[in-house]
């Protein structure tokens, strides 16, 4: 009650902005791979992680934010905040450059160290997942609304222009393939609209509608996509011109069907409704690769001692690995074909700090790279400098992130990397999850003393033509429990995974389960398990 008096009242009479932060790069259409954390320490959680594609962010005072408080057991480790706008630690990235809806304000969200008050819990620990998918059931509404709006008024234009545009001494309206094309869309409108209605009738009484809400949700948007495309038909070469109201229809239309949950698990949604349950498979699902998205990493990262420690401490690793830092490769050798890297984001600041990284990128015998926001936004760099998903792709042996927090776009352009340096001021960064080493600090202190301490006083020889090395591997763990199969169908429990569903945490030992627990594919009581 005093949450509702405290937020919703100041949100319900519009005094105030709310904001959703849920996605996160390695979880998307999976919530179930949230990564940000809210550890609780006395009064306060500390929460630590960021958000990605977050409408209103900066714009907005209160943020229901998802993070996970009891890590290993899937959704039913995440728990649900409210989080208030200027609290320390808690910041914003900049704004996506986006194709469509340009007027919402989008950006990701930045946790380090926040403390959020107990009371600031919503609800219960590991009932965040469920308020999540609450919250997108009825979002699902507005989003089908949204499209219906869109369609309505690509359709209405078309009508009107259809009507207007003479071609063959007649309206084009009278052309039966534009006459056919706009009945379609009618029909398909006015199904999409009774959908919505039907929706929103039944959250109105209260009654289940999530099933409803993805069919609304799915459809209103899939047949938008369909009907702006014939509105820009019937407007030909017109409608392609900017500042068309068709033109910015089509742009808005695509992000319809992908947030508050990508047409396909609106799908899903829906078969999970009209199927109901299904036995589960055979040793249940198997947990996925515990790497990140650069794939298994040393993640040895360096935060204690002196900077001068630290830095060398790196360049005695990457030593025993084998790098040369007597040879070098041109600053500007393409991307691509570099062998090593030195690659600046926004964290190097101001433009002249770039002297400091191409500094560095001399002495460690490599080509100079950046992130995208560097080159397209800072304009430090031309674009084929900039390092991503979307730009150059990094296949060579070492790669050092300068001042780069992580986004999963950059990283998905450097996973082939040999060996990943991270340098980050924020301990939390994304990046040192993803790097084989790391060092904590300012960046505009570690530069120059690791640039100073490869400085052998001599001109870098020409590197040899480069040679793979091999990535790290981390070694197979042996199971050192034992193995159980129930005598009844021949499941085999895995302590690895557990019983999630029966609330077994993953790494409960067979002997440490309920006497009562039974086995989860054919009932059979835990003592007709035996140990194979």
């Amino acid at each position: 009650e005093e949450q509702k008096q405290k937020y919703m009242i100041p949100l319900a009479k519009g005094e105030k902005i709310g904001a959703f932060g849920l996605t996160e790069p390695n979880a998307g259409s999976d919530a179930g791979g949230t990564e940000t954390t809210a550890e609780l320490e006395g009064d306060y959680y500390i929460l630590n992680g960021g958000k990605i594609f977050i409408t209103n962010a900066d714009k907005a005072d209160t943020y229901v934010v998802f993070a996970v408080t009891t890590p290993d057991i899937g959704v039913k480790g995440i728990s649900a905040f409210i989080v208030e706008k200027g609290w320390e630690g808690f910041t914003f990235g900049d704004h996506y450059d986006k194709m469509g809806i340009r007027s919402s304000a989008t950006a990701e969200l930045v946790f380090n160290n926040v403390k959020v008050p107990k009371e600031n819990l919503l609800g219960e620990e590991g009932q965040g997942f469920k308020i999540a998918m609450g919250t997108l059931d009825g979002g699902r509404i507005g989003i089908a609304a949204q499209a219906l709006g869109i369609a309505q008024g690509a359709y209405e234009n078309a009508l009107e222009y259809s009507k207007e545009r003479i071609q063959f001494g007649k309206p084009i309206c009278q052309q039966q393939v534009i006459s056919f094309k706009l009945a379609d869309m009618a029909t398909k409108l006015r199904a999409a609209r009774f959908l919505v209605y039907s929706a929103a009738e039944l959250k109105e009484n209260h009654e289940p509608y999530s099933m409803e809400a993805a069919m609304a949700k799915q459809y209103a948007s899939d047949i938008c996509l369909e009907v702006v495309n014939d509105a820009l038909q019937i407007f030909g070469g017109t409608g392609y011109l900017k500042g068309m109201d068709v033109e910015r229809a089509y742009r808005d239309a695509k992000i319809c069907t992908i947030y508050e949950g990508t047409n396909e698990i609106q799908r899903m949604v829906i078969a999970s409704h009209i199927i109901g349950k299904m036995p589960k498979n055979e040793n249940g699902a198997k947990k996925g690769s515990a790497g990140g998205v650069t794939g298994a990493r040393k993640k040895m990262i360096m935060k204690d001692g002196t900077a001068e420690e630290r830095v060398a401490k790196l360049i005695e690793a990457l030593k025993a690995d084998g790098y040369d830092f007597t040879v070098g490769i041109d600053i500007n050798t393409p991307i691509s074909k570099a062998e090593r890297v030195v690659s600046v984001g926004k964290g190097i600041g101001e433009e002249k700090n770039m002297e400091l990284a191409k500094a560095l990128a001399i002495q460690v015998g490599a080509a100079i790279g950046s992130s995208r926001p560097v080159a397209e936004t800072l304009k430090y760099l031309p674009l084929n400098r900039y390092v991503g998903m979307s730009g150059q792709k990094f296949n060579g042996n070492l790669y050092i992130a300068c001042g780069i927090s992580g986004a999963g776009q950059h990283l998905k352009g450097i996973k082939d990397a040999t060996t990943i340096v991270a340098i980050n001021n924020n301990p939390n960064a994304p990046i040192f999850k993803n790097a084989d080493y790391g060092i904590v600090g300012d960046l505009l202190e570690i530069m120059p003393l690791l640039t100073d301490a490869l400085d052998n006083g001599e001109p870098k020889k020409e590197a040899p033509p480069m040679k793979k090395m091999k990535k790290y591997v981390p070694k197979k763990v042996v199971p050192s429990w034992k193995r159980y199969v129930c005598n009844g169908c021949g499941y085999e429990y895995d302590p690895a995974i557990g019983d999630i569903e029966n609330d077994i945490s993953p790494e409960t030992l067979f002997e440490a389960l309920p006497e009562e627990w039974i086995c989860p594919d054919c009932g059979e009581e835990k003592d007709s398990f035996i140990e194979v």
